[in-house]
């Protein structure tokens, strides 16, 4: 069986993070989203159709053509019209029943299994608030009636997670929907069309869903995977003057120097300096080739690789790019004053994060002058830079 996963968007609602990449390589878990997929479509499929168009190379350079047994193969969308357009450029490649799944979720792999064993399916999650989904209206208990986007009135909260079971039937389908009122050519526009003139059920999902729409989505993933999937490893050198409790992994070549305390679950890549007397909390997972150093406290944090925090610094649920760097004395407030929802600016909107804890969203490239104070929400676009003694009070894009 093949899967494809539909990798070709800009994202601009997670910028300045997908300034530099696309979304699939952004890092969870020290992993980027892509792998966490590959990883969930293992022992499932035997193939990997990779739908790509932004920053298409970058993706190709990371993956290649096979990953943990996988054969990968990669097909362009030039023009990004729609999930379903996306999908019918796989239609040459593909004369059998296929999986298909959005490029910016996760899924338990044992409801992706549970999918393939079906006819034809999507995959579903029960959720607390309808209106903010495609929500399915069911008869004999998983049979489609109907799939309303963000429905006006709550007739279910059976919210469509954008994962699908197909036979090859639905690219004549595609052929023949109209597009919406965006002018795509959408999946769930396919989906209603096979439930009104055949037989589309969905599978109910029992595992994780963990959707990437914002930034601070990272987070929520990176805490998911962190407390319930993390494989704790000390490969690395660590000193016997440093303390480490609960579950914690250790790349190879990372050294752990005296005075450094972990409160597990945290995870920390290859090639790593932690310390001296660097304190990292739980939620923390630090990538490949950084150097977090004296008095540094890290907590509930992404790192990518190459980050540099040597001194003094604080970073509190936030998110770093690559090759950052981090001034001294440096801190992240993630914590509003009247204990509201922190807000954050996406396309000129301010947007309720829905975070009572949220820190800064930093880009690849970022240096902070010493003692930069960043309010929470706040993001700072790729390469830009911060004076010393700086108040980050807006969004710095330049």
């Amino acid at each position: 069986m093949k899967a494809i996963i539909m990798a070709a968007g800009k994202s601009t609602r997670t910028h300045p993070m997908t300034l530099t990449r696309p979304k699939p390589l952004l890092k969870v878990a020290n992993k980027c989203i892509l792998e966490h997929q590959l990883d969930g479509l293992r022992g499932i499929v035997d193939c990997v159709l990779i739908v790509v168009g932004y920053k298409k190379e970058s993706i190709r350079e990371v993956f290649g053509t096979s990953h943990n047994g996988l054969t990968l193969q990669y097909v362009e969308q030039a023009e990004q019209r729609g999930t379903g357009h996306a999908i019918l450029q796989c239609a040459p490649l593909i004369d059998e029943p296929f999986i298909a799944m959005n490029g910016d979720d996760l899924y338990a792999p044992d409801d992706l299994a549970a999918l393939a064993r079906s006819a034809q399916a999507a995959l579903v999650k029960t959720v607390s608030e309808p209106r903010l989904y495609g929500i399915y209206e069911l008869t004999d208990g998983d049979r489609v009636v109907r799939l309303v986007e963000k429905p006006a009135e709550v007739f279910s909260n059976v919210a469509n997670i954008g994962a699908y079971k197909f036979t090859p039937e639905v690219f004549n389908v595609l052929e023949t929907v109209q597009p919406s009122p965006r002018g795509e050519l959408e999946i769930t526009s396919a989906v209603q069309a096979l439930a009104e003139h055949g037989d589309f059920r969905v599978v109910h999902a029992q595992g994780y869903w963990l959707p990437i729409g914002y930034p601070w989505h990272l987070l929520d993933a990176n805490a998911y995977l962190l407390e319930n999937h993390l494989e704790p490893a000390l490969e690395g050198e660590v000193s016997p003057a440093a303390h480490i409790t609960g579950p914690v992994a250790i790349g190879p070549g990372t050294v752990i120097r005296p005075g450094v305390v972990i409160e597990g679950p945290v995870a920390i890549g290859r090639n790593c300096t932690i310390g001296p007397n660097a304190y990292i909390r739980a939620g923390a997972a630090i990538a490949d080739r950084c150097r977090i150093g004296q008095s540094v406290e890290i907590k509930a944090s992404i790192l990518m690789d190459g980050v540099t925090a040597a001194h003094l610094a604080y970073l509190g649920d936030s998110v770093v790019g690559e090759d950052a760097n981090i001034g001294c004395g440096t801190v992240t407030a993630n914590l509003r004053h009247d204990a509201g929802n922190v807000t954050s600016m996406v396309k000129g909107r301010l947007i309720d994060t829905g975070r009572r804890k949220l820190g800064a969203i930093i880009a690849d490239g970022v240096h902070t002058g010493i003692n930069t104070s960043i309010l929470p929400g706040r993001k700072l676009w790729p390469n830009t830079t911060t004076r010393p003694g700086q108040t980050v009070q807006k969004d710095i894009t330049e």
